[in-house]
């Protein structure tokens, strides 16, 4: 067979002898089952579009070759024994799209790829219709149906290199949505389905996207930079408005009160939290506020699990919990939910009030027979899931919802509800939404276009309706981890990554957090994730709040009013009920990447981000707390823990782009201040070092790594920040310098943050400190040149010079 050559340079562009074919059109569809044309050279292909370049230096000269049925990267094999019906469109230098082609026309297609074997990798696959955990192996046999990415660790041929890395992105290709899997020959999959048996198709010349790279961060951020270009349907998270509720501590009523939510409860809650001196000022009004009907519940019978997803939605006004009568006699108006959030507003000093709806309105949709909601014209729908979501583990509300059936909006009138509802929750001074329940629609498509259209559809219709009625884009979304959802979110910046935070099972605690620690290394460069709610007092309390320090996310918990450990809100929450938010998405460090911390009984997981003047890892030992679902391989029993120690390394350079992002023109090139908030201790260690750390399961440490650099050739400086604060660093947010070499030297820090202590590597000693232009005293260590300034109730802002 031939070879195919991906060209680096437009200059160095000729015609190329293809080993597999090229067709003609990146996706024929059709209702009739109609073929296209197979090019079987790539002519056409050179005419229709312009060669394209990664922008990113780590990416170039990795030539990828396809000869005798094998791709390879620098001579490194990716996928070997590729069947002939695989088509292979070169994109940038190091990066191209997979697709195949069928003489038979179909709703759902599983094309062979070729085999991989010993080979590190990880999977984010989805287990449940709603949700995605990660997995680990070293062959095409351990991924899992609905993978929806797919990354390898490519071994390098000389000892001693660092290791490269592949990423396989399965995408939409017109209307099909595509997946990966691996069968029981170690040969990897992809499948490419419609979601509506009327729209078929007979080939799918780009379902997975293939790209090359020595930095797996860097390599996802920029492979879905060249899809977002190419697709057009999404924004990658760094382009988007975040919600300012973002960097606000929060409150959720889901776990305090689920259904029973009421007014005088909310109330309650929100006393506690500021009372304790942990204000919220972002509160969410999960389920339980809306008015609906459910024809499988009777008042006074039993509760039966899963009728309450038979719920349906008969009116977008709050229910009557949220209302109260008028006394005409006693001169008192009625009032509904717009005066119980102003009150709220005003009482307890909240800036964001969301409430919680689902995407089609409630867990089963509209309901039709009522005048509220018929003018949307809703339609009862059986879902049907496809057998990719069969194939792993079912979902209690999805099997409900599936006996009960979904009252669907009309696709023409999705514009027209989701503008009622939310010009009217504005009305009632409401802020935001939580949306929920994203992904049904890919389980009613048939008859409305196909899973790929209809969540296009009602995505652009969400989106545009929040940024006509909100004014800061108020939405979280959730329950949509799907590539259909997420590669049409344009606007939304904040997504649900994981299953639900379980506060009564103690076996996914752990499991929770590694979640989204690895989902997010995908997930992470569309939206800002949302790490779900915790409950502040219970026994893995300060595992998720650490979680949520290094998370980058917003931080809000569900506690019962009155149910609160303050010793550790204290360390996430700022009085004035501000939190320190780290830059970005919370990911596995390198070494973690294709390690398996939750069930391998050897690995903690170590969470890695970045602040402006400091970088943070937190370390979690997530080994015997529970088993991930969908896997052989089971570590305990339901309900049962066991405890293990374990002992790892940590290093500076764990921490990715601290160098650039952080170190600058001033840092030493060598030494870095590593601060543990455990012990409290300072230490000095150069970038390669590495400590040793040990955790029992359940037991979790943070660090602030803080490159020292030099001032006026004479002082040694590195912020730690408030040393009070799981993530000191984030209180940081200036540091310059006055003066020159031989005179006098002054270092001044600008942050935030009252009632705490900041703290800083410095050498030599200051000869005065100065606290908000007042002089303050400080303590010093001689022995690890540790600083501390303790700052006064009253600094909700402050700077600190320090004169040498």
């Amino acid at each position: 067979m031939s070879k195919l050559v991906l060209l680096s340079s437009p200059a160095a562009r000729k015609p190329m002898q293809l080993s597999v074919p090229v067709l003609s059109s990146s996706c024929a569809l059709s209702s009739t089952g109609l073929k296209h044309k197979i090019w079987s050279h790539a002519y056409g292909l050179q005419a229709r579009k312009k060669w394209r370049h990664s922008v990113v230096s780590v990416l170039v000269d990795t030539k990828p070759v396809v000869k005798d049925g094998v791709l390879s990267y620098n001579g490194n094999d990716a996928l070997t024994g590729m069947p002939d019906n695989v088509v292979v469109t070169p994109w940038s230098n190091s990066s191209f799209f997979l697709g195949a082609a069928s003489s038979q026309s179909s709703s759902r297609h599983v094309f062979k790829l070729g085999l991989i074997q010993d080979v590190r990798l990880l999977c984010l696959f989805r287990f449940k219709i709603w949700w995605v955990i990660p997995r680990v192996g070293k062959s095409a046999s351990d991924i899992p149906v609905e993978t929806q990415m797919l990354l390898l660790e490519s071994s390098s041929q000389e000892d001693g290199e660092e290791p490269n890395y592949i990423v396989f992105l399965p995408v939409l290709d017109g209307d099909l949505r595509s997946s990966l899997q691996g069968n029981s020959d170690n040969e990897l999959e992809v499948c490419v389905e419609t979601g509506d048996p009327a729209i078929v198709a007979s080939e799918c010349l780009k379902a997975v996207f293939v790209n090359y790279g020595s930095n797996p961060f860097h390599l996802m951020k920029e492979s879905m930079k060249i899809l977002e270009e190419h697709l057009g349907t999404f924004t990658v998270r760094e382009k988007k408005q975040l919600p300012g509720m973002l960097d606000w501590f929060g409150w959720c009523t889901w776990d305090a009160f689920y259904h029973a939510v009421s007014p005088p409860g909310i109330r309650d809650g929100l006393k506690s939290l500021c009372e304790g001196g942990t204000p919220p000022r972002f509160l969410l009004i999960d389920d339980g506020w809306q008015s609906t009907s459910n024809e499988y519940q009777t008042e006074g019978e039993p509760f039966v699990e899963g009728t309450q997803f038979g719920g349906r939605l008969v009116s977008i006004e709050e229910n009557n919990k949220f209302r109260k009568p008028g006394n005409e006699a006693a001169g008192k108006p009625a009032s509904g939910l717009k005066d119980f959030v102003a009150e709220i507003k005003k009482s307890y000093g909240l800036k964001y009030v969301y409430v919680w709806h689902a995407l089609l309105g409630y867990w089963g949709g509209l309901n039709p027979a009522v005048p509220g909601t018929e003018k949307y014209n809703p339609k009862l729908t059986i879902p049907v899931q496809s057998p990719g979501n069969l194939a792993n583990k079912r979902d209690g509300s999805m099997d409900s919802m599936e006996s009960y059936g979904v009252g669907v909006i009309d696709p023409s009138k999705i514009v027209e509800f989701y503008d009622d509802l939310h010009s009217y929750l504005v009305s009632q001074n409401v802020d935001g939404v939580k949306v929920d329940v994203q992904n049904i629609l890919e389980t009613v498509a048939t008859g409305l276009g196909g899973r790929v259209a209809l969540t296009r559809q009602f995505q652009q219709a969400l989106e545009q309706s929040i940024a006509k009625n909100f004014q800061d884009n108020s939405i979280i979304c959730c329950m949509g981890q799907s590539t259909d959802s997420m590669y049409h979110s344009k606007r939304s910046a904040i997504t649900r990554v994981s299953d639900d935070y379980y506060p009564k099972n103690p076996t996914t605690q752990t499991l929770h957090i590694a979640a989204v620690a690895y989902n997010s290394i995908f997930f992470g460069e569309v939206v800002v994730p949302d790490w779900d709610m915790f409950y502040s007092k219970h026994d893995a309390a300060e595992f998720h709040a650490v979680a949520r320090a290094v998370g980058g996310c917003g931080v809000y918990v569900s506690d019962k009013p009155g149910q609160h450990d303050f010793t550790v809100l204290k360390k996430l929450v700022l009085p004035d009920g501000a939190v320190l938010r780290a830059k970005y998405p919370g990911r596995p460090t390198r070494d973690c990447l294709f390690s398996d911390p939750v069930t391998d009984g050897q690995s903690l997981l170590k969470i890695w981000n970045l602040n402006k003047h400091t970088g943070v890892i937190g370390v979690f030992n997530c080994q015997g707390a529970g088993s991930w679902p969908c896997l052989d391989r089971i570590n305990t029993a339901e309900g049962e823990t066991s405890s293990y120690e374990l002992s790892g390394q940590v290093s500076p350079s764990d921490i990715e782009y601290l160098e650039e992002e952080v170190s600058g023109n001033s840092w030493t090139g060598k030494d870095y201040a590593v601060f543990s908030f455990n012990s409290g201790s300072l230490s000095e260690l150069s970038k390669q070092d590495t400590f040793a750390i040990t955790l029992k399961t359940l037991e979790c440490n943070v660090f602030t790594i803080s490159p020292i650099k030099t001032y006026n050739q004479s002082v040694k400086f590195a912020p730690i920040g408030l040393i009070n604060m799981y993530n000191s660093g984030g209180a940081v947010e200036v540091v310059e310098s006055e003066g020159s070499a031989g005179r006098s030297s002054r270092i001044k820090i600008k942050g935030k943050g009252a009632s705490g202590c900041f703290g800083a590597y410095s050498n030599p000693k200051p000869k005065l400190c100065l606290l908000n232009s007042t002089e303050e005293n400080f303590e010093f260590s001689t022995e690890d040149h540790f600083l501390k300034v303790t700052i006064p109730s009253d600094a909700n802002s402050w700077e600190i010079t320090l004169c040498y």
